[in-house]
């Protein structure tokens, strides 16, 4: 395998900071070098709130991360969530300069800074400029207007922003723990690319990563993505309401959501009982299972009732190739079923897939995000576009990092 380069993601959750070192071949195939994964401290649902700890999860995810591959960190893509995270869509439109009236890279260029004009509250950072498809004289749907004969040219943009001090925030702690930043991402979009097919981003698809302080959203049609949003719940809620339901820890509730608990109630057949310790005794007691259960269906029918909002909120009544649940939280047993009642489309559980090297514990859909900030990188590498989106200037110009690596690999 020619190596292109080495990139890595840092995915920076609510409950757990991952690092993930992978090579990109020339083809394009990821292969994971080395993986370090702690406990985060210092977020509250995906934003910041101690820069200190958040220092240090960060640290210590690359260290073991850098010990296991004996590579070393220097730089990396690294997911920004949070409810801050928001999106809007702009139309650009220019007419073609050229002397021959032909489309060039110029003109997609001018349309897409004339479709980012559009007036964005100064607390707030552009992170993503996503092309979503090209109209030529009156001609919709162009995917690659480049060479085509025209005289207007007009581009629809997906606009993803980001509150300017949540990402400052995330952007001092990244450095602080001696690591540049080579783009930043939104985790929804990420997430998305390690887990969707192209035909269903054509088709017509929401993703949902469901972590434990929040659910990125993000919906695609025609190829691209059209909406994007944070929803501020997720799998630690669930916890809390099994805690106060119970009258026990955290610890225990979320062991008990687990190893126990299932969204889908019909599935429970007999009166089972489970032993748990309570706060305050020393023996514990037994709960029943259906108990336990029904706490979870009535907190995650509550989330998937929140999501079905969102997404009719959104403008879209019915998305053909339905609802990707991913994260850690899609995990809970029997939540795809619930998922189906509540949404009234197809809903399935995914995880990254297609993915070689250090992966035995990985590959399942609480990494989701960190999968999909490599396939980022690797798309950006691989696409031979200075950028395949254009990005904020947090994340500095891919065309200089992808003379960086040149440098390093020639």
């Amino acid at each position: 395998m020619e190596r292109e380069a080495v990139l890595v993601g840092i995915d920076v959750g609510t409950s757990k900071v991952c690092a993930l070192i992978g090579e990109v071949s020339h083809d394009g195939r990821l292969t994971i070098m080395g993986h370090g994964t702690v406990p985060a401290s210092g977020l509250k649902k995906g934003v910041v709130i101690n820069i200190d700890q958040t220092v240090r999860s960060i640290a210590d995810a690359v260290e073991r991360a850098e010990r296991l591959s004996g590579w070393k960190i220097d730089r990396a893509f690294v997911g920004v969530g949070g409810q801050h995270v928001d999106s809007l869509n702009s139309r650009g439109q220019v007419a073609v300069t050229a002397h021959h009236r032909e489309v060039t890279r110029e003109d997609v260029n001018r349309a897409i800074e004339v479709a980012r004009a559009v007036s964005i509250p100064s607390n707030r950072d552009v992170l993503h400029v996503e092309r979503r498809g090209f109209t030529v004289d009156g001609q919709e749907g162009v995917k690659d207007p480049l060479g085509m004969s025209a005289l207007r040219l007009e581009v629809e943009t997906h606009i993803v922003t980001a509150s300017a001090t949540a990402v400052q925030n995330l952007t001092k702690c990244v450095a602080a723990a001696g690591v540049k930043i080579d783009e930043l991402v939104v985790d929804g979009l990420a997430s998305a690319e390690a887990v969707l097919t192209e035909t269903e981003k054509e088709l017509g698809v929401a993703v949902a990563d469901i972590g434990a302080g929040t659910i990125d959203l993000a919906l695609f049609q025609d190829g691209s993505p059209f909406h994007t949003r944070v929803l501020p719940v997720g799998g630690a809620n669930v916890t809390n309401d099994v805690a106060i339901g119970l009258k026990t820890s955290i610890q225990v509730a979320e062991e008990l959501k687990i190893q126990h608990g299932t969204c889908d109630l019909a599935s429970i057949t007999e009166d089972e009982q489970i032993n748990v310790s309570v706060l305050g005794e020393a023996a514990g007691r037994t709960v029943s299972r259906r108990e336990v259960s029904q706490i979870i269906e009535a907190r995650m029918r509550e989330t998937f009732e929140l999501l079905r909002n969102e997404i009719r909120a959104a403008g879209v009544g019915m998305l053909p190739a339905g609802v990707i649940l991913t994260g850690g939280a899609s995990q809970l047993a029997g939540a795809a079923e619930l998922g189906r009642e509540v949404l009234e489309m197809p809903v399935r559980v995914a995880a990254p897939a297609g993915v070689g090297g250090l992966v035995d514990t990985l590959l399942n859909p609480s990494y989701s995000t960190s999968f999909g900030l490599l396939r980022w990188g690797a798309a950006s590498l691989t696409s031979g576009e200075p950028t395949r989106y254009e990005s904020a200037p947090a994340g500095g110009g891919l065309g200089r990092i992808r003379d960086a690596f040149r440098s390093i690999f020639p």
